[in-house]
């Protein structure tokens, strides 16, 4: 089916930020509501298609628009054209949504700052190029919104770019980016050379007849687009520095939108993983990998922003994880990535209220006690942490014990191996939310003088209630008559648990529970029962000094990337001035030399210029006598 106003989706928040740049500081005093406006009102439009999308019959719920011909260069032909479905219209109203909220939540934290209608204007260019990677047709048009979602997650990391480690942050995730992008472009290629096409419509037509090995490169650059996008190993790197963007930044990039693309990309690839088996096993191990690297980061991290970016890093690795499992775990992929971004989000809101009270510290370790003095704030983020944790009937509960049961269904050594590594890691997700918790809102008071914690304005805390209201109900809608699998199965191949069920469903959930009480008790034995030092002590194991510097992230990039690739700029350098440029600064001073010589002759003497006539005639004669001999 066809429908004439997907295009409005993306046009409102687009014009929104054309405006907001283009008027300059005449828009000042307005732009902020504007830009909250335009992204409501894709809000709207988006209710509108998902009603429109409930009164039609499964098959008929897709619609396209075509906007223009793009490229049409002998059989290779993409048109700009959108698609709505039913997996990208969860997206859309994530998206939007979400993004509307971290909007009304903006103009109360951004209030101060000069600059805020530039601000707004990065949130609705944010908004409008993911809402294009989600609703393009093909990868190529999911490519342009996809590199236009990293321009405004740089613009936006970066956005108090006086300070030199901000700017610096922006251009790390900005380039550990653009790594992954070389995945996506290398992908798209692969599957025009192979099949002749770029659209998803007819790379899923053509997959059962390409090659397992075509089908298999193409999965592994897509999945290394995912690990940049999404922040998974080894491209997680730059997840934690980009907190230095605004903290309604967290919430909307690192939390519900740009970081689950890489889920995105991978589920709506579901036609090529389940041809490239290897490829689909690499998505899984990448994702067990990662929540466990996120999650043990986030045990030792102070900065309160930085242990929820932590936090983000591991909660998406349980989403690819999902998505690694093939048609058993796309739906419950999906399924955790919408939870998350209610709770992560508002969790991100509620530590930016922290922040807005406490005078911008981000050090938890001079928080303590303020459930007193921000018992909004806390309730919120409390449901938030019950949700992550995995505590019945919060939405983590039903979302991320799925994925679970799913990996332990997997069956052998797989099995086994992703399961337990899913179910450590909600027993670390526990402690170090745990931690959070308790570090922020409970304990004494660590804080100075210099602090007078309050309550944030209603514009900041109605959305973190409308986002905690999500976290407690979210999981039971989306779970009820397995209501999201049914929605996602005419896209998304799915299937019931694997026939040979290692642990049954309700032996998942007492497992996960079980550990995470115990993670919880661990953290309350730590944290809430010895007094907390107001600095991080330095005597400590050399686990937690590696978990602070982020498992040697850095190190190894530096050490394996940074170093060698100084070293090679060096000799390159060194070689284009031997070679290069020393052939073409001899080649110049033997023209020089040549020019000085032969300026000698030129005297300016009549009988001398008569002597070398005189001269070169013999000469001449000579030659001649001599070849005539």
């Amino acid at each position: 089916m066809t429908s004439n106003s997907l295009v409005y989706l993306i046009a409102l928040p687009l014009f929104g930020s054309a405006v907001l740049l283009l008027a300059g500081r005449r828009s000042d005093r307005w732009g902020h509501i504007l830009a909250t406006v335009l992204s409501g009102s894709a809000f709207v439009v988006g209710l509108v298609q998902f009603a429109q999308m409930l009164g039609r019959s499964n098959d008929q719920r897709a619609v396209t628009q075509k906007l223009f011909s793009w490229i049409s260069v002998g059989t290779f032909k993409v048109d700009a054209s959108l698609m709505l479905d039913q997996l990208s219209i969860c997206f859309v109203l994530l998206i939007t949504g979400v993004g509307t909220l971290i909007h009304i939540y903006s103009i109360a934290y951004m209030s101060h700052d000069l600059d805020r209608r530039r601000f707004f204007a990065y949130l609705n260019l944010f908004i409008a190029a993911m809402l294009l990677l989600v609703l393009g047709d093909s990868y190529l048009n999911l490519y342009v919104g996809w590199e236009g979602v990293g321009l405004a997650s740089y613009l936006l990391i970066g956005f108090w770019n006086q300070k030199p480690a901000y700017a610096t942050a922006a251009k790390k995730a900005f380039v550990a980016n653009r790594v992954g992008d070389l995945g996506l472009s290398l992908a798209i290629m692969i599957s025009f050379a192979t099949m002749g096409t770029v659209s998803f419509a007819g790379v899923k037509e053509q997959a059962g007849h390409a090659s397992t090995g075509a089908l298999t490169a193409i999965g592994i650059m897509l999945l290394i687009a995912a690990t940049g996008k999404s922040a998974q190993f080894p491209l997680q790197a730059w997840l934690g520095d980009a907190m230095a963007g605004p903290t309604p930044v967290s919430a909307l990039i690192h939390a519900a939108t740009m970081v689950t693309a890489g889920v995105y990309l991978i589920t709506r690839s579901n036609f090529i993983f389940d041809a490239a088996p290897t490829a689909q096993l690499l998505v899984a191990i990448i994702g067990a990998i990662t929540l466990l690297f996120g999650a043990i980061i986030g045990t030792a991290k102070d900065d309160i922003k930085k242990a929820l970016a932590a936090s983000t890093m591991s909660q998406i690795g349980y989403m690819v994880l999902g998505a690694g499992l093939g048609p058993a775990g796309y739906a419950f992929a999906i399924m955790h990535l919408l939870t998350h971004g209610f709770f992560k989000a508002g969790m991100f809101l509620g530590a930016g209220s922290v922040m807005h009270g406490m005078d911008d510290e981000v050090n938890m370790r001079r928080y303590g006690g303020l459930r007193k003095f921000m018992p909004i704030t806390f309730a919120t983020f409390g449901l938030g942490y019950l949700a992550i944790i995995g505590v019945p009937p919060f939405a983590g509960f039903y979302s991320k014990d799925k994925i679970i049961e799913v990996a332990f269904n997997a069956g052998g050594i797989k099995g086994i191996t992703l399961g337990g590594a899913a179910l450590l890691g909600a027993a670390i997700t526990a402690f170090y939310m745990t931690r959070v918790v308790i570090l922020t809102f409970a304990g004494s008071k660590r804080w100075d003088d210099k602090a007078h914690p309050h309550e944030s304005p209603a514009l900041m805390w109605l959305p973190m209630v409308l986002l905690a209201v999500g976290s407690v109900t979210s999981g039971i809608i989306f779970t009820h008559g397995n209501s999201l699998q049914n929605w996602l199965a005419p896209v998304v191949a799915t299937s019931p648990a694997h026939e040979g069920e290692l642990l049954k469903p309700a032996v998942v959930s007492i497992l996960a529970l079980v550990l995470v009480l115990a993670g919880v008790g661990l953290a309350i034995m730590k944290y809430l029962r010895k007094p907390v030092p107001s600095e991080a002590p330095t005597d400590v194991s050399i686990f937690t000094r590696i978990a602070r510097r982020d498992l040697l992230q850095d190190d190894f990039n530096e050490a394996v990337f940074m170093r060698p690739g100084q070293k090679l700029t060096e000799v390159l350098v060194a070689t284009d001035e031997l070679l290069v440029d020393g052939a073409v600064r001899g080649v110049a001073h033997i023209t020089q030399s040549t020019g000085r010589t032969l300026g000698m002759t030129q005297t300016g003497f009549v009988r001398s210029y008569a002597m070398w006539i005189l001269l070169g005639a013999i000469g001449l004669l000579a030659t001649i006598w001599v070849v005539t001999l």
